[in-house]
């Protein structure tokens, strides 16, 4: 029982606990859900719900005052909030992933998730954030049970063909350029070159690397000849041959002859009558066995 009830867990199948709150974060029913919301108590994942604001909040594509913006202002306004937000956040630790949804349902609508690389980084975070305001609206955060964005968003999204549209239960994550991507995810992997390179170039491992050498060095000269030649695989001698180093020069046997189609014919005359010859004793021994156990 116990096995089937941790096999279900977070599924449709599950009729106790929310699927939507454990793939997702957040629920369309919120606290009126009739299912469990199971909220962390520690988690690597910080939820700040509807932080992000949308220039077209009310209407896609268009601002308050009915005007039209320009999809490219719509994105650099994203990509700003988007650095803002990652340059604040990185100060208590290593950023994983920072996702912002572009869904338009309540539950889902701004709504940035931010995944530390430990948890305690998060909790460091969560605590810095209590009280905190951005744009003057408070900021509402949260440990979020989504460690596994994969089965959070929509891939009928990535792939231009989801019917639901903004009111998709699953994350419709924005996507930021490869340029800020690389300027704010490339310093760790800068980090991490460099810390590589610091290590290998310490004076413990370069006392450790010149004694290696020194040592191959000696091994070197050990194996050397009497007439200071390292011995390759193979010497050439002055017949022209290649033979392994050490061991002697063998000579060709001359080829067997062939034997013709009597003389094998007659051997395996000779191998029959050899076989016969010995079921025969093989026979005659276990006749007379028998003979004797029956007198």
């Amino acid at each position: 029982m116990a096995e089937h009830l941790a096999s279900i867990f977070g599924t449709e199948k599950d009729r106790v606990n929310c699927p939507f709150y454990f793939k997702i974060g957040a629920c369309r029913h919120g606290d009126r859900c009739s299912r469990l919301h199971n909220r962390p108590t520690i988690s690597p994942t910080l939820l700040l719900s509807n932080m992000y604001q949308r220039p077209d909040m009310i209407t896609p594509g268009v601002d308050a005052q009915g005007q039209p913006i320009d999809p490219r202002k719509i994105q650099e306004h994203f990509e700003d909030f988007y650095e803002d937000i990652f340059e604040e956040l990185s100060k208590f630790g290593e950023i994983e992933s920072l996702n912002i949804c572009d869904n338009l349902a309540d539950h889902m609508i701004g709504n940035v998730y931010v995944q530390f690389r430990e948890e305690d980084q998060a909790a460091a975070a969560l605590q810095a954030l209590q009280g905190r305001f951005y744009s003057g609206r408070p900021i509402i955060a949260d440990f979020s049970p989504v460690t596994d964005f994969r089965e959070a968003t929509c891939r009928q999204y990535e792939e231009n063909n989801c019917n639901r549209g903004g009111y998709c239960n699953f994350m419709h994550v924005k996507v930021i350029g490869r340029e800020l991507r690389r300027k704010l995810f490339g310093r760790y992997r800068r980090y991490r070159g460099s810390r590589s390179r610091s290590r290998s170039a310490s004076p413990r491992h370069k006392r450790d690397r010149e004694f290696r050498d020194r040592d191959r060095d000696r091994d070197r000269d050990d194996h050397r000849d009497r007439n200071g030649r390292r011995p390759g695989r193979y010497d050439r001698e002055s017949g022209g041959g290649r033979r392994k180093h050490g061991s002697p020069r063998r000579s060709r046997s001359p080829p067997l002859a062939r034997e013709g189609s009597e003389e094998r014919r007659a051997r395996i005359e000779q191998w029959n009558r050899e076989r016969e010859e010995k079921v025969f004793r093989s026979f005659y021994f276990w006749g007379v066995m028998f003979l004797q156990l029956e007198l």
